[in-house]
């Protein structure tokens, strides 16, 4: 399975509208990517001094009682999957969904992915979202993201993050999706987390492999199929300033808007 991130097609080929459209899609996800988690967080805490402090109190109750859900199974929502604007997003950069091979749902799968990249574009739109028809490309197979697992302690944006398919990468939420008795689930792990992204440069695939075996542990363990997806070009979606000490900082979408 491929994923590619290609360079944009002539802007000729579109109309004002459409090029409008595109970018509204890139900045909302870039924007949310960026600013929705520690937005949401610092918003809730302002509103325990405003006269909305009981929304607070009751949503911060509510995360206490759901706490454990992200790690047990999570909250999916095809209606945000199949939101328009994905496909403005796919189309701006534009991101495309390469099958090339039959993976029968009768089984479960663990997907590695590579490389990271530093905003995982393309497998965020191809197995989060059904921009480029994941359900059509492989019926049967329902599609786990696996991120960062500090992400869903963020109020309000775990939830929207779950909406998607998003599941913390961790043992015990892994586990759970793939000893379900429904066969056909596809956990995706992007092998070389944040560590692969300080890595991510035009031109250049770059992949962190050293002590990231947890994956295949993961397959055996479940007596599950492990396969591979491959993201080509996620250095030439964001142009930024690299440092071995600091990462990558100053990215911005590429400027092709």
């Amino acid at each position: 399975m491929g994923v590619s991130t290609a360079p944009p097609p002539p802007t000729a080929s579109k109309t004002p509208q459409k090029q409008h459209l595109e970018a509204v899609g890139a900045y909302q996800y870039v924007l949310t990517f960026l600013f929705m988690g520690p937005f949401s967080s610092l918003l809730v805490f302002i509103l325990l001094f405003t006269s909305l402090w009981s929304f607070a109190v009751l949503y911060l109750v509510w995360l206490y009682v759901d706490w454990d859900t992200p790690n047990q199974g999570g909250r999916r929502s095809e209606w945000m999957r199949n939101q328009a604007i994905w496909r403005q997003l796919r189309d701006y950069y534009p991101v495309k969904l390469v099958k090339t091979a039959e993976l029968p749902p009768d089984r479960n799968y663990v997907l590695g992915a590579h490389p990271h990249g530093v905003m995982c574009t393309g497998f965020l739109c191809n197995f989060s979202t059904e921009s480029n028809g994941f359900s059509q490309l492989f019926p049967g197979l329902r599609p786990w993201l696996a991120v960062l697992a500090g992400l869903f302690y963020l109020p309000v944006y775990r939830d929207y993050i779950m909406s998607f398919g998003l599941r913390p990468v961790s043992r015990q939420s892994l586990d759970f999706i793939l000893s379900q008795p429904q066969l056909g689930q596809a956990v995706v792990i992007m092998v070389g987390g944040a560590h692969e992204a300080l890595y991510s440069v035009p031109g250049e695939h770059c992949l962190t492999l050293r002590k990231r075996k947890g994956f295949v542990r993961l397959a055996l363990r479940h007596g599950q199929s492990l396969s591979r997806t491959l993201h080509d070009g996620p250095g030439e979606a964001l142009r930024g300033t690299q440092g071995k000490l600091w990462g990558p900082c100053f990215y911005l979408p590429h400027p092709h808007l």
